[in-house]
Parts: C-alpha cells; structure tokens; sequence
C-alpha cells in the first residue's frame, strides 16, 4: 500500500490557491515546532460572509502543503461560519487519509484557517455571528 494517497500527491504536486492576498481581510499563521512547519492563510471575505478568495504559503513537508491546499478548496466560495467549523478530520478524510503520523499537518490547515478568522473579526467585529 502507498504511503500517501493519490489525492494527497495530486494537492502536492499541484497546489490550488498558493499566494498572497495582499488587501486580504484576514490573515493567520501557524506553526509547529517540532516538524518545522508553517502556515500562512489569506482570507477575501466579501459583505455577505463569503470567502471569495483564499491563498496560503506553507513552509513544510508534503502532506502539510497537501493539507494547505485541500483546505482552501474547502472553503473557498462558502461562508465564514463553515469555515470556521472545517476540522482537521474532514481535511484528512477530503485528502483519502494520511498517515497517523503526518495528521498534525491538517491540525495545522484547521489552525491556519481559525486564526485567519480570528484576524478578520479583529479588523471586523461587527461582523462575528455569537
């Protein structure tokens, strides 16, 4: 058996939504030091909630850019709210599994996305739904 799934190859080999935002509505960076990696998400959140647009930079091994990847096509064009709610399991499970040992890299994709938010309601706090 592969170690890694072809889905995880694919979203490593060819990224979706890598860059910068710069005018971006929210931006969150993570990191983990014991691997090494780190994620940076860019939000474009437009008056109705919607992330119309999400980049990412991530320093790290394959399965956290894979990671990366898979959560910005995840909640691209979907409100804020669902976003918020996207977990680390639903990123490994859209990504046809990872490696028990590599899981910490869609933990990472989930706290990418949340601090990202958090920067948004930040700038925004008028907008956070309680």
């Amino acid at each position: 058996m592969a170690l890694y799934s072809e889905t995880v190859m694919d979203h490593f080999l060819n990224p979706r939504n890598v860059g910068t935002i710069e005018d971006a509505d929210g931006v969150g960076q993570v990191g983990n030091a014991r691997c090494g990696d780190i994620m940076k998400m860019y939000l474009k959140i437009d008056d109705d909630g919607i992330i119309t647009d999400v980049k990412f930079e991530t320093f790290g091994c394959g399965s956290a850019i894979a990671s990366s990847s898979m959560a910005t096509t995840m909640i691209k064009g979907r409100p804020v709210a669902e976003a918020a709610a996207l977990t680390n399991k639903a990123v490994a499970e859209a990504l046809d599994g990872l490696p028990d040992y590599k899981m910490h890299c869609s933990v990472l994709a989930e706290e990418a996305i949340k601090s990202a938010l958090e920067d948004y309601y930040a700038k925004h706090p008028d907008k956070r739904k309680e």
